[in-house]
């Protein structure tokens, strides 16, 4: 089993710097506090318990990532209902000044602002965007949406986006409704998390007939789901390997952080493929160096 503290040791013997993180959260306290109270109630809903793993403050978490070896993480905020991004994004902003080894991040949502706040924030260097079409609910090819997405193809911003139907199935979840928005602007530098479960094969057809789509590994193959890794899906990420970056969903997560690194391992797709997903792939899309 690997532990936290295994996770520097590993990188030297990779010959890497460090881990790259595109899918982490830091979050405003009162909307944090409010999403870990989703997770304890969730437990019941799924017929399981999720205890989150690293409940501290900012500070702590922060720490913890460095000590793990962490270089660069992600602080994805997103927003659940209209008039609620603009705070958020203020916040995130205010916590990258503040912490060098944070990506500047931003959300957006379908509302008729998304036009003006979002390129703002472009020029203003945010370096990669959060949606989550679940917890909004909301269709990625809402109409609102299309002058966002044209400027985000435009400037080849990066956007993490939950459009996967997991842990459980939204009206707009899926892959369709992306596959839609792509055929309007292919340039899209979507990064799907979790590599879209539980339509891993459909994400990853996107990611073939797209330049610039990509999955990260978020809660993909770990323990917790108790699901087999389907044999087919394997050798596909392996021949997508400089289109797979790392992600863990930090702090929200129901076990230890290396985990997620172990069930990659698990994969038996070598050393240069991980070499890619923990830091490579991350390093060139955000301009990251050693």
């Amino acid at each position: 089993m690997l532990h936290d503290g295994d996770l520097p040791a590993l990188l030297d013997d990779l010959g890497l710097p460090g881990i790259i993180d595109v899918h982490t959260h830091f979050m405003p306290p009162a909307i944090l506090a409010k999403v870990w109270a989703y997770f304890d109630a969730a437990g019941p809903m799924l017929g399981r318990e999720w205890p989150i793993t690293y409940r501290g403050t900012d500070d702590e978490r922060v720490a913890q990532l460095r000590a793990m070896g962490v270089r660069k993480f992600s602080t994805l905020s997103y927003a659940h209902k209209p008039g609620i991004a603009e705070f958020m994004n203020d916040w995130t902003t205010q916590f990258a000044e503040q912490t060098p080894d944070a990506l500047r991040s931003a959300t957006f949502f379908p509302e008729p602002d998304a036009a003006t706040y979002v390129p703002k924030l472009i020029a203003d260097g945010v370096e990669v965007f959060k949606a989550h079409v679940q917890v909004g609910n909301f269709a990625p090819n809402d109409p609102l949406l299309e002058p966002v997405w044209e400027v985000l193809a435009a400037s080849g911003t990066p956007i993490v986006l939950h459009a996967g139907s997991g842990p459980a199935p939204g009206e707009h979840t899926g892959p369709a409704n992306v596959a839609d928005v792509l055929t309007r602007h292919p340039d899209l530098a979507l990064v799907i998390a979790h590599l879209g479960m539980p339509e891993v094969a459909e994400f990853l057809d996107l990611a073939e007939r797209y330049d610039n789509v990509r999955l990260d590994t978020t809660m993909a193959f770990v323990d917790f789901w108790g699901v087999p890794v389907p044999a087919e899906i394997v050798p596909r990420l392996g021949d997508l390997q400089d289109k797979i970056l790392f992600g863990t969903d930090f702090p929200n997560i129901p076990y230890a952080y290396a985990h997620q690194v172990e069930v990659l391992q698990r994969l038996d797709l070598g050393d240069d493929w991980m070499r890619s997903v923990l830091w490579h792939n991350g390093s060139e899309l955000f301009g990251v160096s050693a």
